[in-house]
């Protein structure tokens, strides 16, 4: 078995014995880009020789892939736009600086533009291929990072959750993937999307590798006026616990119509699953779950519209080299250097932030925020993770829905409520389809139980074995 098929624990376990070292690791890597990254293009920007010559001052370090919204000091930081092709940030984002010291960054990894997308379409660079299928798409925003591990390009990748965007790629392409509770990560150098939404995770091969690697980027920031104050944990003790009696809820609005038949049945066998493992499992109903799409939306899209005010032309980032006064600065600057899908985004959130439409859209979408928070409120009382699809549909093919943005908004339908309640959630594989794609499904836990989330996913890994049974095959 070549080095790079390892998980980061099987890797960790041979540098303790000194039967390999991080030069070993990377060197497997950047062999293992060069076989692929041509068929697959999840990277924006590769650092093999100077990965390589951190090996000698790191000599245990773990390679890892970043996605390009989190800065990088010294390393472009693109978010896969115009506006930023050629900022080299000045600065380390906080989980950055956590993992500096063990951590070799092998590149920053392709997403939807600004992180806004299902499909990792709209970068402004290249389409992201799906491991499994290369005419599929590999989710987003967090294309990039979910492709670059399914395809043992990098053992492990961070990206960023706004509305779905590490769990939906993650289910994509038959890996795992952790958004985890508002504030537990620091947001400190990810480039906003939208403020109260955005959450920086970890997409691992498999549930271990994702309690390591939380442990490594989660905690307090002072920088960070949005980060919690909790005590330091090590997620790696919840892993092997007994789920024996631990109450599951099949919230039935994730069933209705929309979700693909497969994935459905995928979903209900795994609540089987769990039942001959001894946990209890009950159909319950989440109420606000049809409103959350068009809350989600209207939230995202005005902080969106606030946030990227700031890529006027001015200070950073792409200017127009066609203008006559100021005026013309920003708004060339701002046309040329944002694609279809920002820009659409910026108008509808400033659509609603805007006089006379705030009170109708802005003001009721934040009251119903707080109602989904009592909804999850309500059912965390009674259940400790909701088990649901997180996706309605497995990938589809490169081009279908991005010429549909109502399409393309569709498939964050099963994720979106989680970003809003500030709750976690875990992405982790189920089985594959007739067609040989992966179905992934999402277990929610409530604020902080991300050990809950851990043990549950942990306990249907080892039963279920997904990674021992299916590998992607690169189909054209």
């Amino acid at each position: 078995m070549e080095l790079y098929e390892l998980t980061v624990h099987e890797l960790q376990e041979k540098l303790d014995k000194k039967e390999i070292n991080s030069q070993d690791i990377v060197k497997s890597y950047i062999n293992r880009i060069d076989e692929k990254e041509l068929e697959i293009n999840a990277f924006i920007t590769t650092r093999k020789e100077a990965a390589l010559n951190e090996t000698m001052q790191k000599e245990n370090a773990i390679p890892i892939g970043i996605k390009d919204n989190i800065c990088t000091k010294g390393i472009k930081t693109t978010c896969a736009s115009k506006m930023l092709e050629n900022f080299v940030s000045p600065y380390d984002a906080t989980v950055m600086e956590n993992l500096n010291n063990d951590s070799i960054i092998l590149g920053k990894l392709n997403m939807d533009e600004f992180a806004m997308g299902a499909a990792t379409e709209y970068s402004a660079f290249k389409k992201t291929r799906n491991p499994w299928n290369l005419n599929k798409v590999p989710g987003g925003s967090s294309g990039g990072s979910a492709a670059a591990v399914a395809a043992n390009m990098v053992p492990w990748a961070l990206g960023s959750d706004t509305g779905g965007s590490i769990r939906q790629p993650a289910s994509f392409c038959g890996v795992v993937g952790l958004k985890p509770t508002y504030g537990l990560v620091s947001r400190y150098g990810l480039v906003a999307f939208a403020s109260s939404l955005d959450q920086i995770g970890p997409i691992t091969k498999d549930v271990t590798d994702c309690a390591i690697l939380l442990n490594k980027i989660a905690g307090t920031d002072e920088k960070d006026s949005t980060s919690s104050n909790i005590e330091k944990r090590d997620y790696t003790k919840a892993i092997g616990k007994s789920i024996k009696d631990l109450k599951i809820g099949l919230p039935k609005e994730y069933f209705g119509e929309g979700i693909n038949e497969e994935v459905k049945k995928a979903i209900l066998d795994v609540a089987k699953k769990y039942e001959q493992m001894g946990a209890i499992v009950e159909e319950c109903s989440l109420e606000t779950t049809d409103y959350a799409l068009a809350t989600y939306y209207i939230i995202a899209c005005a902080e969106a519209s606030s946030n990227l005010g700031r890529f006027d032309g001015i200070r950073y980032g792409y200017r127009s080299s066609n203008f006559n006064n100021l005026k013309e600065i920003y708004s060339k600057s701002r046309s040329e250097g944002f694609g279809p899908e920002v820009k659409r985004r910026i108008i509808l959130g400033t659509y609603v932030l805007s006089s006379g439409y705030y009170d109708a859209y802005y003001k009721k979408a934040q009251k119903v925020r707080t109602l989904v928070k009592q909804d999850f409120k309500r059912l965390f009382e009674k259940y400790d993770v909701l088990l649901t699809p997180t996706s309605p549909t497995v990938a589809f093919d490169i081009g279908t829905k991005s010429n549909n943005p109502l399409e393309m908004y569709l498939a964050d339908i099963c994720t979106v409520s989680v970003n809003i309640a500030g709750v976690p959630a875990i992405s982790l594989p189920a089985t594959i389809n007739s067609e040989g794609m992966p179905i992934g499904f999402q277990l929610i836990g409530n604020h902080f139980a991300e050990e809950t989330l851990f043990s549950a996913a942990y306990a249907f890994e080892q039963e279920n074995k997904f990674r021992e049974k299916y590998k992607p095959e690169f189909k054209k």
